[in-house]
């Protein structure tokens, strides 16, 4: 049977509690396996597993437990290797990588902040900012709505000004974080989203980089920024031993 990974650790990193369950149902059993200084979090591959919100918290849950424990190189859900000895075989290949990125990552969490407009607020400030939007406005009010071409036109420029803005507010979003990370990783852009980004933050100075985003909140009222974390840091591990093209992956708001 197929074999499927949560993570990579050192050798040396404690045991998981006993009888551990991991993604299936029923669950199954979480195990160790060991490759010289190196260990991969593992079990066994469930036949059809789709990104559903069980098995997506038990990956999740597999690494929290994990991280306990110490650094932990957490693979995605749906990292799904031919067998065990795939896996110690790429452990091997890979020892020297392995090991960097573990001392690269040990005591870092993730935080991922992505940001939107307050439309009704962003609306209000590129009306302050720019003269001629307020001029037309104010012409199209006096005039009981302005003309068909100006409310036109008005929609255009205002779907412009905040165009612009969007791209400004991004940069200031990234400027002003990532001076409390240690590295940034940004995220596919999706719609809704000005901004995507993954931080790297010390585990022991989370408190700090929080504080920093209330700081961007409180000085950018226009800005909604949503936090998710702290994360097992996906963002900052290259592709490991199961990660094959087309393996499944999905959020902790997945299928149910």
């Amino acid at each position: 049977m197929s074999t499927y990974v949560y993570g990579i650790a050192a050798g040396s990193h404690p045991s998981l509690p006993k009888d551990m369950g991991g993604v299936g149902d029923p669950p199954c059993p979480v195990r160790i396996l060991k490759e010289g200084e190196l260990a991969a979090i593992v079990s066994e591959a469930p036949e059809g597993l789709r990104p559903k919100r069980r098995d997506l918290l038990a990956h999740q849950n597999v690494l929290s437990e994990a991280g306990t424990g110490g650094a932990v190189l957490p693979m995605r859900f749906g990292s799904v290797a031919a067998d065990d000895t795939a896996v110690t075989q790429v452990l091997a290949e890979r020892a020297d990588h392995y090991r960097e990125r573990l001392a690269a990552l040990d005591g870092r969490v993730e935080y991922n902040v992505k940001a939107s407009h307050d439309q009704e607020a962003v609306l209000h400030l590129v009306m302050a900012e720019n003269t001629e939007l307020r001029a037309l406005a104010e012409s199209n009010r006096q005039s009981g709505g302005g003309s068909y071409e100006n409310k036109l036109r008005l929609g255009e420029m205002v779907a412009t000004a905040v165009q612009s803005r969007e791209a400004v507010d991004a940069e200031e979003v990234l400027r002003l974080l990532e001076s409390a990370a240690e590295a940034v990783s940004p995220g596919p852009e999706s719609a809704g989203w000005l901004a995507n980004l993954s931080f790297l933050v010390p585990r022991d100075s989370a408190g700090e980089f929080l504080e920093t985003v209330e700081e961007v909140r409180k000085s950018n009222p226009h800005l909604e920024l949503r936090v998710n974390g702290p994360l097992p840091p996906y963002s900052f591990v290259e592709p490991g031993p199961a990660e094959p093209a087309g393996s499944a992956t999905g959020t902790a708001t997945g299928e149910e």
